[in-house]
């Protein structure tokens, strides 16, 4: 699978571009979505866990590279995808997650987490090594970065000498996890781009990596696209045109555009044509889940006892009150404000918590009320017009499992066209 990341380069060189899009979600709803949405599309259908996410300490999730190898493949064996279709990358990885430790634990941990993730039998591997430590200057000088991720790259193939591993190099602009004004975006330049490539590329070679090197298939940059909690900065192709045209002198490469949720439909495209082959998408698809769901909790209310009903939306409001570690320093404003971005802000910091237990009874609860009291089709008409559509044509059952899938479905459907384009 890893194979089709390392022809991109040379189908763009050739003028037949091509992208991949990267799901970057620990959502299992969302995963099924995306494999039933990809079902009939061609290539891989690539899945990434981010070192935050998943690591050899649990991460967030609480789940280590295998456990989330073997999440991603039960769904698909449970809805009979083809596991040899799955391509499981690792995304940021490098010391992000332990910042807070001196670089040399930092780099310690970084490399088991590498070696777990390649043992694991992830293939795509984006080394990223741009965050300072607790004893690093700030920012981390350029030559540090490209030399830490030289480090992780020999781990990476000590750990599979197979040469099956396709790699990505660089981070974008802001950092990983981050949201900037429209004043504060800005492209990358062609030099700052020229000048990451060199300086990995020295000290890939000084570390004995040219095999490897031929297998960096991709750079991050920051092509102009980003979104904070309530607005979104679209592409635009002409900021970017100089910076796509450098990539036209490096045909072995394509870049990786990271925060590309919410771009509209054309500006997908246009991203893919630009060179822009691997789009990520994460917060997204969970807010298009975030969305159904609270739409099917309208629907419960009128349809359900009173007593008998999930209460989802207010079951969630009252576990990221007591839980505020996940958005409390990210939404800012007024206590109405920060009750509104909870609910709904494109950086979607809801998704955090439907792992937990009082939020998973609380879905569960809510299927299962609207699989017994049905779901009236006018209800369904106010309510998910998009789904409704689909169920007067049937061409979707009438039950709150496949509308959620559903409109997850459709928010993927955008980036199932500019990558097949």
């Amino acid at each position: 699978m890893s194979t089709f990341l390392l022809e991109l380069p040379h189908l763009r060189a050739q003028g037949r571009g091509r992208g991949i899009y990267s799901v970057c979600s620990a959502q299992p709803l969302v995963l099924e979505a995306c494999m039933q949405r990809h079902s009939t599309a061609t290539g891989p259908l690539l899945i990434e866990a981010t070192c935050n996410q998943v690591n050899q300490f649990g991460g967030y999730t609480g789940m280590m590279p295998r456990d989330f190898r073997e999440m991603v493949h039960g769904i698909a064996r449970r809805i009979g995808f083809p596991a040899n279709r799955i391509l499981l990358g690792g995304d940021h990885l490098g010391p992000c997650p332990w910042q807070a430790l001196p670089a040399a634990q930092a780099m310690t941990n970084a490399r088991e987490m590498v070696r777990t993730f390649v043992g694991e039998g992830y293939r795509k591997i984006h080394l990223d090594t741009s965050m300072s430590c607790a004893d690093d200057p700030c920012p981390l000088p350029d030559h540090v970065i490209a030399q830490r991720a030289a480090d992780l790259c020999t781990v990476a193939e000590g750990a599979n000498p197979s040469g099956e591993l396709a790699y990505v190099i660089g981070t974008e602009v802001p950092t990983p996890g981050g949201a900037v004004t429209e004043t504060e975006l800005s492209v990358t330049t062609p030099e700052a781009a020229e000048e990451a490539l060199q300086l990995h590329h020295r000290a890939f070679s000084a570390s004995g990596l040219d095999r490897a090197w031929r297998r960096v298939v991709a750079l991050v940059v920051q092509p102009g696209v980003e979104f904070a909690d309530e607005s979104v900065e679209d592409y635009d192709p002409a900021r970017a045109a100089q910076l796509s045209a450098w990539l036209g002198h490096n045909p072995g490469l394509v870049f990786e555009a990271h925060s590309t949720d919410y771009q509209r439909p054309e500006a997908l495209a246009s991203l893919v044509r630009d060179g822009f082959a691997i789009l990520k998408v994460g917060p997204a698809l969970t807010y298009a889940m975030r969305q159904a769901l609270f739409a099917l909790a309208a629907i419960e209310a009128e349809c359900v006892c009173a007593a008998e009903t999930s209460n989802l939306r207010e079951r969630m409001e009252e576990i990221m009150l007591k839980h505020p570690e996940h958005w409390q320093k990210h939404y800012r404003g007024t206590p109405e404000q920060q009750h509104r971005l909870r609910v709904s802000s494109y950086s979607d910091r809801i998704r955090y918590y439907w792992a937990r237990p009082e939020a998973q009874n609380a879905v569960q609860t809510l299927i299962f009320n609207l699989q017994h009291s049905g779901i009236p089709e006018t209800l369904a008409s106010d309510h998910l017009p998009a789904q409704y559509s689909k169920i007067r044509a049937g061409k979707l059952r009438n039950l709150p499992l496949p509308i959620i899938l559903d409109a997850i479905g459709n928010f993927l459907e955008r980036y199932l066209s500019a990558c097949e384009a």
